[in-house]
């Protein structure tokens, strides 16, 4: 070998080298810094809820109706006592802190984001693997998933809500379940391509049992896509709960959520807009993080985005 191409495959093999992790990538992309640090501080919000919350969001006084941002009125306490209260973000029509509302509200919409996209990523993947791995499976599931999908979400969301009652788990599977479909074609695209991988061939035939070739040669290949799509979910799922609240057939209006204070504003919308417009950019901003931290972890997470990059 001359010295040149020495030196040629000397060069390379450093680049290969220092090529950086994933972990890296995703750290020095800007959009998962923003999105999120947006998230982190919407998670401290909702953790910090009882004590950045002025008063109790169901607390109400007939007297206090209708207050715009900033104005002082009154709350009265489960003990009977009066507050000289505050409203920072005005009060709705039934004399209610609209700032603690939205405050509270946070939790309500990052829990059904998150519990979302765990229940549709765990039904998804368990029959994305069936679907893809077992072929005589793989057309009834994929046609079920097909008739599935081919209904509105929305329309399937509200149909199991008003079969139920209006509840946060009931919400949870009425959302979740139009994502699942969603989940299973893209692990059964994922399966169809892997499973044709020498080391899963020689899984097969050294007779591992089907199910630990899926855990342990499968699933772990599926990964990163499953990350992007479940940060997408969340988004959805946040989206879908508020259009519930606000259409009146989602969480009960007693339950603080930002779809349940800007339908109990939209009736006096022209004359008192705040009841509307400060729970409505807490929403857009959340699903805007979200959807930005998928599309950074997309980039980066993804060998194709990542090698343009």
């Amino acid at each position: 070998m001359s010295q040149s191409e020495y030196e040629a495959l000397s060069v390379e093999a450093a680049s290969v080298v220092e090529q950086p992790s994933a972990w890296a990538r995703v750290r020095r992309n800007t959009s998962v810094r923003i999105g999120g640090a947006v998230l982190l501080l919407l998670v401290a919000v909702a953790l910090l809820a009882p004590w950045l919350g002025t008063v109790d969001p169901s607390l109400f006084d007939p007297g206090s109706r209708d207050l715009l941002p900033g104005k002082y009125g009154e709350i009265t306490t489960l003990e009977g006592e009066t507050l000289h209260h505050r409203f920072l973000m005005g009060s709705d029509s039934y004399g209610r802190d609209i700032y603690s509302r939205v405050i509270y509200g946070t939790q309500v919409s990052l829990i059904v984001g998150l519990c979302t996209a765990v229940v549709a990523l765990a039904f998804g993947i368990a029959l994305g693997l069936v679907a893809g791995f077992l072929r005589w499976l793989d057309g009834p599931l994929m046609r079920t998933m097909d008739g599935v999908m081919a209904i509105p979400a929305i329309l399937i969301a509200i149909a199991l809500v008003a079969m139920w009652k209006g509840s946060l788990p009931t919400v949870v599977v009425a959302i979740a379940i139009p994502e699942i479909p969603r989940v299973t074609r893209l692990v059964r695209s994922l399966v169809l391509t892997i499973r044709e991988e020498p080391y899963v061939e020689a899984a097969i035939s050294l007779g591992t049992p089907t199910w630990l070739i899926m855990v342990r040669h499968i699933l772990p290949n599926c990964i990163a896509p499953l990350v992007v799509q479940g940060t997408f979910i969340c988004a959805s799922g946040i989206l879908t709960e508020a259009i519930l609240s606000f259409l009146g057939v989602g969480l009960p209006p007693d339950i603080p959520t930002w779809g349940n204070v800007m339908a109990e504003g939209r009736a006096q919308f022209n004359e008192y807009p705040h009841n509307i417009f400060f729970p409505g950019i807490f929403l857009a901003v959340t699903v805007l993080a979200v959807n930005i931290l998928g599309d950074g972890l997309r980039d980066t997470l993804d060998p194709k985005m990542a090698k343009r990059a």
